[in-house]
């Protein structure tokens, strides 16, 4: 066991052998020699899943990263379970109360909707996912060459002084919420990502100057037929990534190429030296869509995966098989830490407790579970106009009179009572919400978010089983892993989140955590362990 080794496990275990400057050399000691952070989320893994996986795979990847880290069995995602606020908890440290993003497609009082020129009244929704694109039929997104395949056509505008700009993704972060790859990058180190659409350059922080390459091919572009024919099933032409596992891993593997050639040094197309970055990653999308699609996911309510979901799994073991592996080629394995986590989960696991909207023909749906009333027609026949919501597991909902969020709140509050039509579990809304997730007045936060009762989906779509942005286990209590060569394996049972993982790789590298504003002003440690 090496020092930081030592370092761990005493801090882990509580003991009071170390003083707390002791702690903090014996770190410094052992965190100079971290030259590199490897970060994975993979979305939708669970930690039920993990646990599974390394059961039935002794000699794993997954094992292997269990033997030399610090296994958390208790992580927790960002509330909502979005993958963009998911992503942001890793970056900024911060909830969506503090960096304003509470999903990849929410609205805004103060903005104006695209191509407006700011004319007529403000309030738009404001589109951070696929939409953004030039053109969905090019893996890229399309765009000029050498564009960020962002249109800004797409784009929400706002008024500043008597101009009328566009929002990026990376401007419509709130407080000027810094990001690791921004820390990271100021201070003279290389950064690299990638994800599943052009709009993840949010992570570029507020300066827009954090990313120092983005591969980003578009998840939901229809070009699977024109990139991959020989997949099988045979693509269709108006497939996107997302339709089948198989077309999602090969998809994936993309990024894994990715992320192997910046290990190697090169950038993501492997034909320029750039230098291996300091902060570099990807997510897993295959895991996620395992999970999804209604022809697999999981076959019980102790999340026994389906045949394509056990093989999206050994796919990711496997490419992460093939990142330490050429670590160890490039002689990186001693000076790198690996962080493996999960931006969100899924949920239901069990799909016998699936319930969706009246009107699904879902042909998982057992008999009489299309059941669900959507909160909006119930807000419409009280005489409230909602403005927009976003729902999945969860309904974020905005009102286009704030002055009416009482009398939303108090219908919402009697359904549940008396029908609970929407099955709904718990009521954001008022002093609560705003408690939890910021004030709806000032223009970004919903004016009331519902968490619905466990394995409600308000959706009818037949192509799927089960979804993420909610606040249940199954959509948050996901895998999280610390490793590092050296370091012996260790268990943490307490509770700790995914933003932990800024202020952790902050440390790790050598720099100062308190530039990440967003955490330091929801007084985020890093994890126990690596916070000292």
């Amino acid at each position: 066991m090496n020092r930081f080794g030592k370092l761990a496990i005493a801090v882990l275990l509580g003991s009071t052998a170390l003083s707390v400057t002791a702690r903090a050399d014996r770190y410094d000691d052992s965190h100079r020699a971290i030259k590199h952070v490897l970060l994975i989320s993979v979305d939708g893994m669970h930690e039920l899943d993990l646990q599974r996986y390394v059961k039935g795979h002794p000699t794993s990847t997954f094992a292997k990263l269990l033997r030399h880290g610090v296994h958390y069995t208790n992580a927790h995602t960002s509330r909502p379970s979005d993958s963009f606020p998911g992503l942001l908890a890793f970056m900024t440290g911060a909830s969506p109360k503090t960096h304003g993003v509470f999903y990849d497609d929410t609205y805004d009082h103060t903005l104006f909707p695209p191509g407006s020129n700011c004319q007529g009244q403000p309030g738009t929704e404001a589109t951070y996912f696929e939409a953004l694109d030039y053109d969905l039929t090019k893996l890229d997104g399309g765009g000029p060459a050498g564009s960020d395949h962002i249109n800004p056509a797409n784009l929400p505008i706002r008024k500043v002084g008597s101009s009328c700009q566009v929002v990026f993704p990376h401007q419509y972060l709130k407080n000027d919420t810094a990001t690791i790859m921004e820390v990271i990058h100021a201070a003279g180190m290389r950064t690299a990502w990638s994800d599943k659409h052009p709009a993840y350059e949010i992570i570029s922080g507020p300066s827009g100057k954090g990313l120092d390459e983005l591969y980003a091919p578009e998840i939901n572009s229809t070009s699977v037929l024109a990139t991959a024919p020989q997949l099988i099933p045979t693509p269709q032409p108006s497939d996107d990534w997302t339709v089948n596992p198989v077309y999602t891993r090969f998809y994936d593997n993309l990024k894994v190429t990715a992320v192997l050639n910046w290990i190697k040094g090169l950038d993501h197309t492997g034909t320029t030296t750039v230098g291996v970055p300091a902060i570099f990653g990807m997510n897993f999308q295959a895991v996620s869509v395992g999970e999804k699609v209604t022809a697999d996911g999981y076959t019980d309510a102790v999340g026994t995966p389906s045949a394509q979901l056990e093989l999206s799994l050994d796919f990711v073991d496997s490419s992460l098989g093939q990142m330490l592996a050429q670590l160890d080629a490039q002689h990186l394995t001693e000076n790198t830490l690996v962080v493996v986590g999960a931006k969100h989960g899924q949920s239901p696991i069990d799909v016998s407790q699936l319930h969706m909207l009246k009107g699904s023909t879902n042909p998982r749906l057992l008999p009489g579970q299309a059941d669900v009333v959507d909160p909006v027609d119930l807000l419409s026949a009280g005489g409230i106009t909602v403005a927009q919501e976003t729902a999945d597991d969860v309904s974020l909902i905005w009102l286009a009179d704030q002055s009416q969020a009482k009398k939303a709140g108090t219908i919402l509050e009697n359904d549940k009572a008396l029908l609970n039509q929407a099955r709904i579990e718990k009521i954001y809304a008022g002093d609560k919400l705003e408690d939890t997730f910021g004030d709806p007045a000032a223009g970004r936060t919903p004016d009331i978010i519902i968490q619905p009762l466990h394995g409600t989906i308000y959706s009818k779509s037949a192509a799927k089983v089960a979804e993420h942005g909610g606040f249940t286990d199954d959509d948050t209590h996901v895998l999280l892993v610390v490793a590092r060569a050296g370091l012996e394996g260790a268990v943490v049972d307490d509770h700790v989140e995914n933003k932990q993982v800024a202020p952790t790789i902050l440390r790790a590298l050598g720099l100062d955590a308190d530039k990440l504003n967003g955490a330091r002003a929801e007084h985020t440690v890093a994890l126990p362990g690596f916070d000292r």
